[in-house]
């Protein structure tokens, strides 16, 4: 009784996880912040989990597949045996059980039917996809459908011999791009002929070579590359993307509040910000500014082949992306860093950065007059810098960085010849 008296008397004394609160805050307070603190440190010493998602097979539970009727399946009608697609021209000897392994072996025994070099599409439909990236056509026109609905080959006897070579060099991606490129196909010029456009317009045939159009991947990777901001970066996690103040899905960390309004808070990422778009972060609801204009892959869900548009959008992204802006900039104050280099020279060295050749002789005076031009332009209206603590670059740089942006907005540097 006396201690029931004095826990009444002095409450303080009873008190319990749930009534803490009400009679030391602070001391509270200071020891979630501190608990907290100290979780997250070690939080911080854990390696990140290596998972990956993926299907397994449980040991005597193979369930049994069933063709379901007029493709109701709460019809299921007879039962389907483990094989290849019944109107290959292949063997589909599977088994139901391999009596070596505890689990039914149909999905080993079915990819060692693939890679057999027996089986009459693998190989095929893997060099059909190589020469497709080279060429910017494949043999096959529609490479995710080789099927009656699909084209038939352009060259049938040359996408058999090229798939059994594939095969006879033991599957090795290194040879067949060697053997390709090394050809007088893939060597001839694209220069179009009346004889030939008469007689094969579209260039089935390949009498020529096709004028094909940089990668939207390619061109932001070069634009790097040339800017010399361009990361070797490899592994770890994928570079995050956001919307801007305006709405344009750029390079960066979210940092919207919980109703999406931005918050204007910038996080630095560091060298993973120029990370080749590789490494880019792909999501169906934000696809990056800068890639979409030029035909990025629509993963809904998955690029069979990618189309190629010319479009206007691509033109005025050129010229009013603060992306294209920025690197060119850096391109050419990376041209100003050694200063006793003539004009010429440097706007030699800007063709030759992004256009891979030297510019003809007209070509070059005019782009030195141009330059000049822009010097005494931005010298007589020097822009005001978008941040006052950014120092505003020389007229020169200024004007230097115009021409390397005209020079990636070019067809020149945009398409392949």
């Amino acid at each position: 009784p006396e201690q029931q008296q004095l826990i009444k008397d002095y409450p303080f004394l009873n008190v319990n996880r749930g009534s803490v609160y009400l009679y030391l805050p602070d001391r509270l307070n200071g020891f979630n912040k501190k608990w907290d603190e100290r979780t997250e440190e070690v939080r911080k010493l854990r390696p990140e989990d290596d998972l990956i998602q993926c299907l397994t097979e449980v040991p005597g539970q193979a369930p049994v597949a069933k063709l379901f009727s007029r493709g109701d399946h709460q019809q299921p009608r007879e039962e389907v045996p483990p094989g290849e697609l019944s109107v290959l021209p292949v063997s589909t000897a599977i088994p139901l059980q391999d009596p070596e392994r505890p689990t039914t072996g149909r999905r080993l025994a079915y990819a060692r039917l693939l890679t057999s070099g027996q089986h009459p599409l693998v190989a095929r439909v893997l060099v059909n996809r190589f020469w497709l990236h080279h060429f910017g056509r494949g043999l096959v026109a529609t490479p995710g459908d080789f099927g009656v609905l699909g084209e038939a080959p352009s060259h049938p006897e040359l996408l058999d011999w090229l798939a059994d070579e594939f095969m006879a060099s033991g599957w090795k991606l290194k040879t067949f791009h060697r053997l390709v490129v090394n050809s007088a196909t893939y060597r001839q010029s694209s220069q179009h002929r009346p004889e030939l456009d008469a007689v094969d317009p579209d260039n089935i045939l390949l009498g020529r070579m096709h004028i094909r159009r940089l990668e939207a991947e390619v061109i932001r990777d070069t634009m790097l590359a040339n800017s010399g901001h361009l990361s070797d970066m490899l592994y770890g996690k994928p570079t995050p993307v956001t919307p801007d103040d305006v709405g344009q899905v750029v390079v960066g960390i979210d940092t919207r509040d919980s109703a999406g309004r931005p918050s204007g808070k910038v996080v630095p990422l560091g060298e993973s910000e120029f990370r080749r778009s590789l490494y880019v972060e792909v999501r169906r609801s934000l696809p990056l500014g800068v890639l979409e204009p030029f035909d990025a892959p629509l993963m809904t869900p998955n690029c069979e082949k990618r189309t190629v548009s010319t479009v206007a959008p691509q033109s005025l992204l050129m010229m009013n992306s603060e992306f294209v802006i920025d690197q060119s900039l850096a391109m050419a104050q990376r041209l100003e860093a050694q200063p006793e280099v003539p004009l010429r020279d440097r706007v030699t060295r800007a063709w030759l950065t992004t256009l891979g050749h030297a510019p003809e002789p007209a070509d070059l005076e005019a782009a030195v007059a141009y330059v000049e031009t822009q010097t005494a332009h931005y010298t007589a209206n020097p822009p005001p810098p978008e941040n006052p603590k950014d120092p505003v670059p020389a007229p020169q740089t200024l004007a230097l960085a115009t021409l390397c942006q005209a020079l990636v907005s070019s067809n020149a540097f945009l398409y392949v010849d």
